[in-house]
């Protein structure tokens, strides 16, 4: 299995130039880019050119972009704006190589019935197949394991995948969303590996389901999380890819960004390698 450094974790104690100079060093193979912050600060003083030269002659290459925000249940101009953004996301993959983006589901306090919710994440998902089918590029979705997400669950998650049926289009599975709300390792055990394209590792303190946020992420293996029944059913059902280390711990934001890489790095590697 591959590994693969997402930007979150240094979220604020580094930038692009330097997560991808210390994760070269620490034998990362992939990362996955920040588009919202670190991508554009980037390009303040370089270019998609530059960060393409980079990928060509250093072993650490592009994983994904992430992310495409609250793409499901917009109005006409918000809608208008996903796909114009999901549309210069394809040129950056063409430039630098990523293979995904992962596409996040719309965070909301308005209450949605859920047919409507998995009719407008099937619409929007199928459109942005169509766009990315010619990039040779596929859509992540990451269900948010939080009551406000308008997908919050593998199994929702899941679902929504099935009914796109497009082999373009698949999963996050996020250990810490997983755990989050509640998902049950028994829908994992049933579902069909090749739609989990890339897997998100990280640990949780123990508080109660329907209440974690993302600032109570621990280091993989120092929390609450079931890590052995995530991986092993994984392994199980046929996956062997990535494992991308994520977290938000704003402690952890408190050390230098090789601290933090190298941890993240050490951390999960302890885990992993007692399964792959």
């Amino acid at each position: 299995m591959k590994l693969c450094f997402n930007e979150a974790t240094t979220l604020e104690n580094s930038n692009l130039e330097k997560d991808l100079t210390i994760c070269e060093q620490n034998g990362y193979d992939y990362i996955e880019i920040r588009t919202m912050d670190k991508l554009p600060e980037y390009l303040k003083t370089h270019t998609l050119d530059d960060l393409a030269t980079y990928f060509q002659n250093h072993h650490i290459k592009p994983l994904a972009l992430n992310a495409l925000v609250f793409f499901n249940n917009r109005d006409e101009a918000g809608h208008a704006a996903i796909i114009q953004e999901f549309q210069e996301m394809m040129h950056i993959c063409d430039k630098i190589g990523a293979k995904y983006v992962v596409a996040v589901p719309l965070v909301t306090t308005e209450k949605i019935l859920k047919k409507d919710i998995k009719q407008s994440c099937i619409e929007v998902l199928q459109e942005l197949s169509n766009i990315a089918e010619s990039h040779g590029v596929k859509i992540a979705l990451e269900f948010v394991g939080h009551p406000e997400c308008t997908v919050n669950t593998f199994e929702d998650a899941y679902d929504i995948v099935q009914a796109v049926n497009r082999d373009n289009v698949g999963l996050v599975f996020d250990s810490f969303h997983f755990h989050a709300m509640g998902s049950k390792i028994e829908n994992l055990k049933n579902a069909d590996g090749s739609k989990i394209f890339i897997f998100h590792i990280d640990d949780t303190e123990d508080f109660q389901i329907g209440l974690l946020t993302d600032d109570d992420r621990v280091w993989p293996g120092h929390g609450a999380i079931d890590l052995e029944a995530h991986i092993t059913t994984l392994k199980q059902i046929g996956y062997s890819d990535v494992v991308s280390v994520e977290l938000f711990r704003p402690e952890y934001y408190q050390l230098t960004a090789e601290e933090t890489i190298e941890k993240a790095k050490t951390t999960t590697l302890e885990v992993i390698s007692k399964y792959y």
